[in-house]
């Protein structure tokens, strides 16, 4: 995912908040019009997920218990993705070298995602559609699967190539995000992270799922991944969100297993 703007030129964003509920809150009214430099986007948008976070119920969890959790799952993450890493290593390697025989363009796709607290960050995959895939997606988009606009889902989408389809099928193709998790930007259990263009349609309420640090799992994707409808998925991240422990990011990760040999969903 990029931003495209012309050098020299001045361009703002007019959002109204009752068509763009990422800035209607407590503090901002419905109905009212706020101009946005594009430049200045990323920064807002951090800002309006902290003042959403700061106006949730007071959570029962103590601040011990959060820096005990945040630093055993910090350990589990560096730990299991650099164990991965290193023994899927010539897989990494099989993967970019069907990518570029079979296809044009390169074998790792980065795009941009947001994180915790709002902060965008580049994710990596495995490169499985075309590589004009983003400029054809407003052509493709009223055949969308999801009936919600937020998210954009088709099970025979005409830009994955033959063997973007088999990696997408077996997960393969989100193996370089265990990079994003040793990097920090991501863990291994979390809500899965979304495009800019769909947080700016997010609700007061969708912003908590920006709360803690996009994962590789979750809960929607061992229970049926994008046959979950979108709200749904929503729900399943704040219920995470409300009932995380190191116990519970155990159980994802074990059911992730039968998940992804299930293919079921993924598409």
């Amino acid at each position: 995912m990029s931003e495209n703007g012309t050098s020299g030129q001045t361009a703002t964003a007019t959002l109204h908040s009752s068509l763009n509920p990422l800035y209607s809150s407590p503090n901002h009214p419905s109905g009212s019009e706020r101009t946005i430099e594009p430049s200045v986007r990323p920064r807002t948008l951090r800002r309006t997920v902290r003042e959403a976070i700061t106006h949730r119920p007071e959570s029962k969890v103590t601040r011990r218990e959060k820096a005990l959790y945040a630093f055993a799952k910090r350990a589990l993450d560096v730990f299991v993705t650099g164990s991965a890493i290193l023994v899927l290593s010539p897989l990494f390697i099989a993967i970019a070298v069907a990518i570029r025989l079979t296809s044009r363009g390169p074998a790792i796709y980065k795009h941009t995602r947001v994180g915790l607290r709002g902060r965008e960050f580049t994710c990596y995959k495995f490169r499985s559609m075309s590589v004009d895939a983003d400029r054809q997606k407003d052509k493709l988009r009223e055949k969308n699967q999801h009936k919600d606009s937020r998210t954009f889902k088709m099970a025979n989408d005409p830009r994955i190539t033959p063997i973007g389809r088999l990696l997408r099928k077996s997960s393969f193709d989100e193996l370089p995000q265990l990079f994003n998790v040793l990097l920090g930007d991501m863990s291994l259990v979390g809500p899965r992270p979304p495009v800019p263009s769909e947080v700016e349609q997010y609700s007061w309420d969708d912003l908590r799922r920006l709360e803690v640090k996009p994962g590789l799992t979750c809960i929607w994707q061992v229970s049926g991944r994008s046959n979950i409808p979108f709200p749904k998925q929503l729900q399943m991240d704040i219920e995470y969100i409300e009932r995380q422990s190191l116990l519970f990011d155990l159980q994802l990760l074990l059911r992730t297993v039968p998940a992804v040999l299930s293919a079921k969903g993924a598409y």
